[in-house]
């Protein structure tokens, strides 16, 4: 997948910019506050419908206007894709494909193969649970629509028997029937996202493991572990039940796949509590890597990548290693930022021998 062209208005703090792009490696350069950062998640916006960094669409307008729009002209083998997204305070944010508006914005994902590294990368370690089950959705949901229409579902259901508990607390009622409707339902698409989960966590921790060793150039081991109540040899409909009470008190379903999570380790011990910050950084970088390979395998496509600050993450060494194996085509099109001009054209230049340097404030 690669994008050709890319073309910005109201969006963030630019108010009109329009940029071509090498199908290699585009530099983009410039002092904080430039907008780097901000055509890094234009790209995104157009490959996912929604900004990676901030996910309230009406604050990526730009400041004192009332719309942003979005076009991006992609190239995916001999077939072209033109995508706009659009967005006017008031009304819902639209996303066109070659011409067509989509009905449903989740129909978008998956068109545009994706993968983006950024320094807020860190949560995935730091934050709670939902920050992982995220990233484990979002990779399964590029490639499986089953997938991402049964997570959709599952998420309705769960909103509805949490506002029937709101109700039973307000009401001080109970009914049990009109429970056990949502239940089956949960317990039903639970299963579904809980095997597909599983399936994909099975595949992705040797490619994980795999990938932090040439990243870290370390032998220490690594492991993934997918932790769900599903796992339990108690059946899910009678955890559902035994956790009743404590769902009433509390107003909120407190049992499901919505609760799964990813437990990252180094040697048998917690990265977020044991591991070094170079640790910490290897296995971040090992998990985006492990998602550009999972989903090149299951797209026969090589996604996007986007390296937002790149050198926060990684020393020259590292970002040379990662530049030349796009020059050897091991991976695709690569669009990195970069305060220092001189530091990334240097390093690029030593390993490649396509690529284009942007800087913004040439273009302010």
């Amino acid at each position: 997948m690669i994008l050709k062209k890319l073309s910005l208005i109201n969006y963030k703090n630019f108010e009109q910019l329009t940029l071509e792009f090498d199908s290699k490696i585009n530099c983009f350069v410039g002092k904080n506050g430039i907008g780097k950062t901000n055509i890094l998640d234009a790209i995104y916006h157009l490959a996912f419908g929604k900004s990676y960094f901030n996910p309230i669409t009406s604050q990526n307008v730009k400041h004192g206007e009332e719309f942003f729009m979005l076009e991006g002209n992609f190239i995916n083998g001999d077939k072209t894709e033109k995508i706009i997204t659009s967005f006017k305070k008031g009304q819902r944010k639209l996303i066109r494909r070659n011409g067509k508006d989509y009905e449903k914005l989740s129909d978008h994902i998956g068109t545009i193969p994706l993968v983006i590294i950024s320094p807020t990368d860190r949560d995935l370690i730091l934050e709670g649970s939902e920050t992982r089950r995220k990233f484990m959705d979002g990779v399964i949901s590029q490639g499986d629509k089953l997938y991402l229409d049964t997570l959709l579902k599952y998420n309705k259901v769960l909103s509805q028997r949490n506002a029937l508990l709101k109700y039973f607390a307000a009401n001080r009622t109970y009914d049990e029937t009109s429970l056990e409707v949502y239940d089956d339902q949960l317990i039903e698409l639970g299963k579904v996202i809980f095997d597909k989960r599983q399936e994909f966590i099975d595949e992705f921790k040797p490619i994980l493991q795999k990938r932090y060793q040439e990243i870290s150039n370390s032998r220490e081991h690594i492991s993934l572990t997918y932790r769900s109540q599903f796992n339990d040899e108690e059946s899910f409909e009678s955890i559902l039940k035994s956790g009743l009470k404590t769902d009433l008190q509390r107003q909120f379903s407190n049992y499901g796949t919505h609760k799964d999570d990813l437990i990252f380790k180094i040697k048998s011990h917690s990265v977020k509590k044991f591991g070094s910050q170079g640790q910490q950084k290897s296995y971040l970088i090992a998990l985006k890597f492990a998602q550009y390979d999972f989903l090149k395998s299951h797209y026969g496509v090589k996604p996007i990548l986007l390296m937002d600050d790149i050198f926060d993450k990684l020393d020259e060494d590292r970002v040379s290693q990662i530049v030349k194996m796009v020059t050897d085509a091991e991976l695709g099109q690569m669009c990195i930022s970069d305060t220092h001009p001189e530091r990334t054209e240097d390093v690029v230049r030593k390993n490649a021998t396509h690529y284009k340097i942007i800087n913004l404030e040439d273009e302010s």
